[in-house]
């Protein structure tokens, strides 16, 4: 049993865990010990270590979209990804169900409904807490305003019970209501700060006009013709100018900083800005699952217009002269309609793992397009010195081409033979990036082959002339087993290769897939964005490595060199 497992391992690549085996069989458990520590566990601490100073690093980086993520960001924000594809998945099945599945979806819909307003009342009372935390704030000598505030709580209040409000909108008001007194705690707050900032402007402003007057002053008395003091006076000017611009700098950062926390709210407005958005969009959620289990459900759409069929049909029955041509007409409409409806989908939006299947299914395209240019000619590159001659120069130059200068190009082409691109079986811009693909991933295939169809022993090839085994048996028989090693690293490199050309393809093509996911989040430039193209990262690198692991595997099936296969 231990050498089965430590076969698999083998196998798999993963040759890194051979200690932990011999070490549950007790085989020198000390020097299992050593290698568990020197292969496993230093690389966990350095993983540790990198996400540690990730998170301490990370929010003080500031850009355009706001903070670097921290990772606990990062796994929210990846909670919200695998969120938007449940909600996207649970809308298909709504729309398909039907009968009684579709009636206790309904019902079970309809009573989380109204399990929300106990969220929403919980979120009203939690405005009020904050507002009397706020109020507790508030300093003695301003017992007026303190009055004004809770007055206008008070009406706020009496308000929604006169409109019988809902706790939806109650709690959406209530939240405006404190947001806009705690804005206003915020800005109080600041006030010292701002009259700080002020304060600095003016002895900027009064020191600067004393330079310049006095420079002013001094150009006067110095004599035209005195070129000496004319040259020290243009350094004394540099000097103010020098002076003046890191006052203005001073200034500019100050009044960034100020209005920075301006636009900060409190933390427990932001934590009930988070709730409502979150309840608002459970909400939102809800009401469409609702209406796609009644009036938006395929099956209630045909159910109803087979009954306004039934309708014409009827008075179709007993119509008579021109009125029969108009109701013939309906209906093959009505017919038409139905047939429409009963072949219709669900239109969502591709989720996050759509695009990672998408960009699999593109891979894999080019890879295999790449295999099958690549594999025949180093076979042929491999057998004929004169063949390898003529290739040298084309793989030369060609090997070295950026997939940015192969995308365009491969746009272009596709595009003059596929001029209709809705009424193509296969999209232009998925055809583009596979094609883009196996142009940049077939050269590590094709060098392989030809190495490795070179390097066979001579001995084989003079027995196959000795049995005088036809092309096709030398090449089944001797020549392509003999380099499968071989061949297979080149196609595991070309296939890590590929990964990383069509993740860049799909970007700058903007062709469905995990690259467009990252422009598009780049092009939206929020924070919360940001931490999604940090997943994204993410899961480039977790599916390399398992297309890489993958490759591995096939490659120890068919390798009896017994090469060791790495991490």
């Amino acid at each position: 049993m231990k050498y089965k497992i430590i076969r698999i391992l083998d196998v798999a690549g993963l040759r890194v865990f051979e200690p932990v085996v011999l070490l549950c069989y007790g085989e020198e458990p000390r020097e299992q010990l050593k290698k568990i520590g020197l292969y496993i566990a230093i690389p966990v601490l350095v993983m540790v270590a990198c996400v540690v100073a990730w998170d301490l690093i990370g929010p003080r980086i500031k850009t355009r979209a706001g903070e670097v993520p921290t990772p606990a960001q990062v796994v929210t924000a990846y909670d919200g990804i695998a969120d938007f594809h449940k909600r996207e998945y649970t809308k298909v099945a709504d729309y398909n169900i039907e009968g009684e599945k579709r009636e206790a979806a309904l019902t079970k819909t309809k009573e989380e409904i109204a399990a929300l307003d106990t969220d929403w009342e919980a979120i009203g009372a939690k405005c009020e807490d904050l507002l009397k935390s706020l109020l507790a704030k508030v300093p003695a000598e301003a017992e007026a305003k303190k009055a004004e505030i809770e007055e206008g709580w008070n009406k706020l209040v009496a308000d929604l019970k006169s409109d019988e409000a809902s706790a939806t909108d109650a709690a959406r008001r209530k939240f405006a209501y404190v947001e806009g007194i705690s804005a206003q705690f915020v800005s109080a707050s600041l006030t010292k700060l701002s009259d700080a900032v002020t304060k600095q402007d003016q002895v900027y402003k009064s020191d600067q006009q004393a330079r310049a007057k006095e420079l002013t002053a001094m150009a006067a008395k110095i004599p035209a013709d005195d070129y000496k003091q004319k040259v020290e006076y243009v350094h004394q000017v540099n000097e103010h100018l020098v002076q003046t611009g890191k006052e203005n700098d001073h200034m500019k950062s100050l009044r960034s900083e100020l209005s920075e926390r301006r636009g900060k709210s409190l933390p427990q407005v932001e934590d009930l800005r988070q709730q409502i958005s979150k309840t608002g969009q459970k909400s939102e959620f809800l009401a469409t699952r609702v209406n796609l289990l009644t009036d938006g459900n395929r099956q209630q759409k045909i159910d109803k217009a087979q009954s306004e069929m039934e309708d014409l049909k009827r008075k179709y029955a007993v119509a008579s002269g021109p009125e029969m041509f108009a109701l013939a007409q309906q209906l093959i409409q009505r017919e038409e309609r139905i047939n429409t409806i009963a072949s219709s989908e669900f239109a969502k939006p591709p989720t996050f793992f759509d695009q990672i299947w998408t960009s699999l299914k593109c891979v894999f395209t080019g890879f295999f397009i790449a295999t099958a240019i690549a594999i025949p000619i180093g076979v042929l590159c491999g057998m004929s010195r004169v063949f390898m001659a003529s290739m040298t120069p084309l793989i030369s130059l060609f090997k070295p081409v950026s997939p940015i200068v192969w995308l365009p190009i491969v746009f272009f082409i596709v595009g003059a033979f596929i001029t209709k691109p809705d009424e193509a079986w296969i999209q232009p811009s998925f055809l583009s990036s596979a094609i883009t693909v196996a142009l940049c991933s077939l050269w590590p295939t094709l060098v392989n082959t030809a190495l490795g169809v070179s390097a066979i022993d001579q001995d084989h090839l003079n027995v196959a002339r000795v049995l005088r085994l036809g092309l096709w048996d030398r090449l089944t028989k001797i020549i392509i087993p003999s380099a499968l090693p071989l061949i297979f690293t080149g196609l595991r490199i070309s296939l890590g290769v590929g990964w990383m050309v069509l993740i860049a393809a799909e970007l700058l093509s903007s062709s469905p897939g995990i690259g467009k996911f990252v422009w598009d989040m780049f092009n939206n430039g929020s924070s919360a964005t940001f931490a999604q193209m940090f997943v994204a990262c993410g899961f480039v690198g977790v599916i390399g490595l398992l297309l890489d692991r993958i490759m591995i595997v096939f490659q120890r099936m068919v390798s009896f060199d017994g090469a060791p296969t790495g991490l």
